[in-house]
């Protein structure tokens, strides 16, 4: 008997070391932490929660875009207007979500509608997001119908939205966020569903995905049946929490696409890449030299909606062209090779970036942009880490303070003086090309609020149809020839190498 013991123990060594081999081997293993052995997701020893079943998927409306490297600038091959603003180089884009149309009538109405349900008092929110119908307007036009029909009639609901500032297309981003992260929890029970909330009858209590992921929305009629196990110590049997990022439930926040995003998506390269090789190059979002298709079904058509010549919109009756007296549904035509519409022509898009002339000179090569505005979540209750809220239940932002996290010490330093001034440089859009405040209006129109906008409209010429180019508007600013559509950043990438072709989104083909 004496002899079995080393045996024994010899084998339950081996059964071990063969399970760690097995873990360290793969990476993961399930329920186990591969570095220590430990179970997670048990209540026992911590109650840990480390989900490896979550596959990432892009939110409502979004297309998922493949990044990868590209000449920035490179389909521009004559600079009409020498302002020598977007000068080729090579950067690289990460893989990200963007939305297949751009956003129409009907999506800011439900925009509209909700504001003017859950805030029916606030008359300044209704009116602050509300388009600006006049820019339908000209003294030597006849556009006066367009004014009051355009973004309210049924006709016209499937069109892009227009008389947009930049300021309000990102207001919209930030409200789709929370409602896309709302539907998801309503449905599937981690908060009361839309009955019972409709119910309730209650205004101005809206969901906000920070404050939720803060635990500040939680109790009797917000919680719902099907809220996740929690698994702390000490937690009652059949205690629920909130559900947290690890969770991997919630969407991440919409924004609008960076220029560099936009230009890529834009120009849909992956149509003409072999094996890792461009084989051609793209001067529009489809290729060859011209704006017609040469496909034998809709040979010699246009293939976007754009000013084909000096007072010719759309072509001649009978047998219209591109058909767009002014803007046309944003699922016309065809789409390019990301599967996304109207890339060229209908609407010109705001994208985030801040526009300088040499922004070229200045960008990093990975993921480019200039627009940096660096802020934190001010809080209410610094020591049980509650979150300020505005009136309408969003976090209050602070300017950052500074560049890498704080030790606990300088924390501790300040507090109590939490508005104290910082010499971190928060605002980073002027930098290495500060705004020159004194000149505006004098000799220069750019400043920090000039924001980019690409891809040419409805009223303007093929040359703006070139993804390379770029102008640029004031953020508060809009026209009835500029739209937008939405972006989300990738988490992790499903296109990376543990990815399988299989899985990759199909591509459709061109005209």
């Amino acid at each position: 008997m004496k002899k079995m013991v080393p045996l024994t123990l010899a084998i339950c060594s081996l059964i071990a070391l063969s399970a760690c081999s097995k873990i360290s081997k793969s990476g993961k293993s399930g329920d186990v932490s591969p570095k220590t052995g430990v179970a997670y997701n048990d209540p026992n020893n911590g109650g840990l929660h480390i989900n490896r079943k979550v596959k990432e998927t892009p939110g409502p409306g979004l297309v998922a875009v493949e990044g990868g490297t590209f000449v920035m600038g490179g389909s521009l091959n004559e600079d009409l207007g020498y302002a020598y603003d977007n000068v080729k180089r090579r950067v690289t884009v990460a893989s990200f979500y963007i939305d297949e149309t751009e956003v129409s009538n009907a999506d800011w109405l439900e925009y509209l509608h909700w504001i003017a349900q859950n805030f029916p008092d606030d008359g300044k929110l209704y009116y602050d997001a509300l388009p600006d119908s006049l820019v339908w307007r000209h003294p030597l036009s006849y556009n006066e119908p367009y004014v009051n029909l355009y973004l309210r009639h049924p006709s016209f609901q499937d069109y892009p939205v227009v008389g947009v500032s930049w300021e309000q297309a990102t207001a919209y981003c930030q409200w789709r966020t929370d409602r896309v992260n709302e539907n998801v929890l309503r449905k599937s029970g981690m908060l009361v569903d839309y009955k019972t909330r409709s119910e309730q009858k209650t205004t101005g209590d809206a969901f906000n995905t920070e404050i939720y992921l803060n635990g500040q929305l939680k109790g009797e009629g917000i919680d719902g049946p099907n809220m996740p196990k929690d698994n702390r110590p000490g937690a009652a049997p059949e205690a629920k929490r909130t559900v947290r990022m690890e969770d991997g439930i919630l969407k991440q926040p919409y924004r609008l696409p960076t220029e560099a995003e936009w230009e890529y998506a834009a120009l849909g390269l992956i149509g003409n890449t072999v094996q890792g090789n461009i084989e051609n190059s793209r001067t529009y979002p489809w290729s060859g030299l011209g704006v017609r298709s040469d496909k034998r079904k809709n040979q010699g058509r246009m293939l976007a909606n754009f000013k084909i010549t000096s007072g010719n919109n759309m072509g001649v009756a009978g047998d219209l062209n591109d058909g767009g007296d002014i803007t046309v549904p944003v699922t016309s035509y065809a789409p390019n090779d990301f599967g996304l519409y109207n890339m060229a022509g209908n609407v010109n898009e705001w994208v985030n970036d801040v526009y300088r002339q040499l922004s070229f000179e200045d960008f990093e090569d990975f993921n480019p942009f200039r627009g940096n505005v660096f802020m934190d979540n001010k809080y209410e209750n610094a020591e049980g880490r509650v979150l300020a809220k505005d009136k309408y239940g969003r976090p209050v932002k602070v300017p950052a303070k500074a560049p890498r996290k704080q030790t606990w010490e300088e924390l501790q330093a300040a507090k109590g003086n939490e508005d104290a001034a910082s010499s971190y440089q928060y605002d980073a859009r002027g930098f290495d090309d500060e705004e020159m405040k004194e000149l505006y209006g004098k000799t220069t129109l750019i400043n920090n609020k000039s924001r980019v906008f690409k891809g040419g409209s409805w009223n303007d010429r093929a040359y703006w149809l070139n993804p390379a180019t770029r102008r640029f508007m004031q953020q508060d600013e809009s026209n009835a020839m500029v739209g937008f559509r939405c972006a989300m950043t990738m988490v992790g990438n499903v296109f990376g190498p543990t990815s399988k072709a299989k899985n990759a989104p199909k591509r459709k083909s061109q005209p």
